[in-house]
């Protein structure tokens, strides 16, 4: 039965890989669509690729720090699998009413409900879970700080340039910021699922001998980090994001690309380059952040330096909200999963 779990739980991963990658997708290519650079379904194609490529660049310092969210010591497998069903349920909901929130805090959330409902609070990192929880806020923040400053710098260089030549140069650059943060966006989630399934086989081996760990399943530690894991589990998450990618989320792509500030092709490049910047630095720091507050800040903060009045608050305040409440209630979802699923089979 152990064994069945731990298949179960690992096509589902895929699986919400997968929708991560549709509800997302509004993140790396909201900008390019919206200021017709690439057509809607050229655009998918454009981050689906760099999405994949993102394998070759990352090390897995996010995949570590989602991997030690709870102690894998004292969980079980129908902890980590009501943590995923939890997170696919409040994805699929918040796509369905085209609310761009978070597949990571999602993920975070649903893994953590899951075994404090188990073992209660003892078994949660609480730091980690801070660390994640306070960039809630700070992506956004410094998202907006940076794309205000490129903004800024981009428009004092070109002070003097002939505006029809910028913005054919600005919508070839948006290619580019494009990439770079559709190879965040890869880099970034793919590896969120990547920590979940590493937990999952930690679970199943655990007091087995090293040795005697299939090399299928083996997971390399060194100094207690995530060294290496499977390259099966590796391609299969990029596969899958880049595949949810190419599936769209045009719901969040309207959210995303035209009710918070009217973007050009000079605002596209500064957003995505700031997004890439900050996702780019969270990776190489092991921080799980949303590509969804990072985007959102950047085209905010290009959006200031138009006027304040440029950026539609209200629509952003709204965002913050799903933001604030998507931890918490994924959390309840996954405790509720964990009760029934208990009930159901006899398992703990």
């Amino acid at each position: 039965m152990d064994f069945s779990l731990l298949i179960i739980i690992i096509i589902l991963a895929f699986a919400f890989d997968l929708i991560n990658g549709f509800h997302d997708a509004a993140n790396s290519i909201a900008t390019i669509v919206s200021t017709k650079v690439l057509t809607p379904f050229q655009a998918v194609l454009w981050a689906a690729s760099f999405n994949w490529l993102a394998y070759l660049v990352f090390q897995l310092n996010v995949a570590d720090t989602i991997s030690k969210t709870v102690d894998t010591s004292a969980i079980t497998l129908l902890v980590i699998l009501s943590g995923i069903l939890a997170a696919i349920i409040w994805n699929l909901t918040t796509w369905f009413l085209g609310i761009p929130s978070s597949s990571s805090h999602t993920l975070v959330g649903g893994f953590s409900g899951a075994a404090i409902a188990y073992a209660g609070w003892n078994v949660v990192h609480t730091g980690v879970i801070l660390k994640i929880g306070a960039f809630i806020f700070l992506a956004p923040i410094i998202g907006m700080l940076f794309a205000y400053i490129i903004s800024v710098s981009l428009l004092w260089l070109c002070r003097r340039a002939n505006p029809f030549r910028l913005e054919k140069k600005f919508k070839m650059g948006q290619l580019l910021s494009s990439a770079l943060f559709s190879l965040g966006h890869g880099g970034n989630d793919a590896q969120k699922v990547m920590g979940i399934i590493a937990a999952a086989l930690m679970v199943y081996f655990h007091g087995v001998d090293s040795s005697a760990v299939p090399r299928w399943a083996r997971i390399e530690m060194v100094d207690g980090k995530m060294d290496s894991i499977p390259h099966w589990i590796v391609l299969g998450c990029y596969t899958a994001i880049s595949l949810g990618t190419l599936m769209g989320g045009w719901r969040i792509v309207k959210t995303m690309g035209t009710k918070i500030t009217k973007i050009t092709p000079f605002e596209g490049v500064a957003a995505e380059s700031a997004g890439a910047l900050l996702l780019f630095g969270t990776e190489y720091f092991g921080i799980p952040v949303s590509t969804t507050h990072t985007i959102t800040g950047a085209i905010m903060g290009v959006g200031l330096t138009k006027r304040i009045t440029a950026v539609r608050w209200g629509v952003t305040i709204n965002l913050l909200w799903a933001w604030i409440i998507t931890i918490p209630i994924s959390m309840a979802i996954a405790a509720g999963v964990y009760h029934l699923l208990s009930a159901i089979t006899g398992l703990q």
